[in-house]
């Protein structure tokens, strides 16, 4: 077992839990009293942990790469990872002498077999694979076209529904009702254009909402129906955008042939990625987990999905403040963001020096540019430096927005700033860190302001 073993802090740690309520399970298992067995070896570590049975719990992690972080664990828990994974990573996250998980000679039996077991998996992954039996191509090209043709209908229904609804008034759409774009919605996942489907289900959700929704209704109908008009010349658009309006209705790119086409292309970024900023969500049954980050070298924003169905853990976030040298595949666009890594290199850094950013200024133009890119856009990553949250004048501030009132970020120089859309216990974890004094902010920058995800506290990435 080779490699060397870093304390990963309190904040990244607690990164890795799939929800708040695993990150209160994991402190409370974060104290050694409730261990036993504790050791470590190379980049693994383990122990048992007492629980309600006889029994206690054989847990162990393995943290060969940031994102790819191995958990093991005998409790019966399906979150990945379990409250006692979380538990040890903060045992050892404390033991700032050595002495609470201390180095052993060799791993118990139960963790080694696993640790084995994890390696022969990584290098039969980094093995050439078996050459591939030849695709069928006449079959592989009929599928592609009963689902254009599919798409293509339900595209067309859905013109026709934007056109009555336009035709009728606003009036007539907030008596509709959300139901109706409810149904509209069912309709587009039929067509199997799940894009489609997402944007009807929010225009639905905006009509009727609140003040100020006709204007947000006429601004969502007015992007779906140029979504619809590009859909239909998409093959007399530019490739970059025609991509971008293939992918905005639902045609997903493979990740492998995404990388396959980049390598041959010449086209990988290799640039050490600075992990700033990490979100999960849940959309139907399938979770969701965004990781942003940030080019070193290149100051390129990238993002990594990861869909994780019902039954299945995925792969451990990347904690944020972790960096990695890796090339990375961008998936084509208009304005590209999302790629899929392609191949690290190196032993990973738990923890980066504070990243610079720029002005709100400077955030604003780069969302401008993005938007002009591609239309569609409705947030883009934002990394503010030396910003001070401020309580704005009555009157310009966010009315109603989620709790976050009348604050904003402001350039501590002097200059522009912009709205924190926030939740109450973001918002205050925030003005906690700040104290008053500029701070550098990561965040998700959009037409109704600036949701915040991560903060720099005396040098650490702190997830909001």
């Amino acid at each position: 077992m080779t490699g060397e073993q870093v304390r990963w802090t309190t904040e990244q740690v607690l990164a890795l839990a799939p929800d708040a309520a695993s990150q209160r399970a994991g402190q409370k298992l974060g104290s050694p009293g409730t261990w036993s067995g504790t050791g470590r070896r190379g980049t693994a570590l383990w122990g048992l942990c007492k629980g309600s049975g006889k029994t206690p719990y054989r847990t162990a992690v393995d943290l060969t790469e940031v994102g790819t972080v191995g958990f093991t664990c005998s409790c019966p828990s399906r979150k990945f990872p379990c409250k006692h994974g979380l538990g040890l990573l903060l045992v050892r996250s404390g033991d700032t002498d050595g002495t609470l998980v201390p180095e052993a000679d060799e791993a118990p039996e139960w963790a080694q077999k696993w640790l084995d077991g994890r390696r022969r998996r990584a290098e039969k992954t980094a093995a050439p694979e078996p050459r591939a039996q030849p695709k069928d191509e006449a079959a592989a090209r009929r599928r592609a076209e009963r689902r254009a043709s599919r798409v293509g209908e339900g595209a067309q229904e859905l013109t026709r529904r934007l056109t009555d609804a336009v035709e009728s008034g606003l009036a007539g759409a907030e008596h509709s009702g959300y139901q109706a774009w409810e149904h509209t919605a069912a309709r587009m996942v039929d067509a199997q254009a799940p894009g489609l489907a997402a944007r009807a289900g929010e225009l639905g959700a905006v009509i009727g909402s609140g003040r100020g929704w006709p204007s947000a209704a006429l601004a969502e109908m007015s992007l779906l129906h140029l979504l619809l008009r590009g859909l239909e010349r998409v093959e007399e658009l530019p490739p970059p955008l025609a991509a971008t309006v293939r992918s905005r209705v639902g045609f997903s790119s493979e990740t492998a042939a995404v990388v396959a086409e980049a390598r041959q292309e010449g086209s990988l970024v290799r640039d050490h990625w600075l992990v700033v900023g990490s979100e999960r969500a849940t959309g139907g049954r399938v979770a969701t987990r965004s990781t942003w980050l940030l080019g070193r070298e290149s100051a390129r924003w990238a993002l990594v999905l990861d869909f994780t169905a019902p039954g299945t853990t995925g792969e451990a976030p990347m904690p944020v403040g972790a960096s990695f040298e890796a090339e990375v595949a961008f998936h084509p666009g208009a304005a590209p963001l999302r790629v899929t890594v392609a191949e690290r290199h190196g032993a990973p850094v738990p923890e980066s020096p504070v990243p610079t950013g720029g002005a709100v200024g400077d955030a604003l133009a780069a969302f401008g540019s993005a938007v002009a890119a591609d239309p569609w856009v409705d947030a883009w990553p934002a990394l503010l430096s030396s910003v001070v949250p401020v309580h704005a004048p009555a009157g310009d501030g966010d009315e109603g927005g989620g709790g976050a009132g009348g604050w904003q970020l402001a350039d501590a120089a002097g200059g522009a700033a912009v709205p924190v859309k926030a939740d109450e216990s973001v918002l205050w974890r925030l003005l906690a860190l700040s104290g008053g004094a500029p701070v550098t902010v990561f965040g998700r920058l959009g037409v109704t302001g600036f949701v915040p995800r991560t903060v720099w506290d005396a040098g650490r990435a702190v997830a909001l």
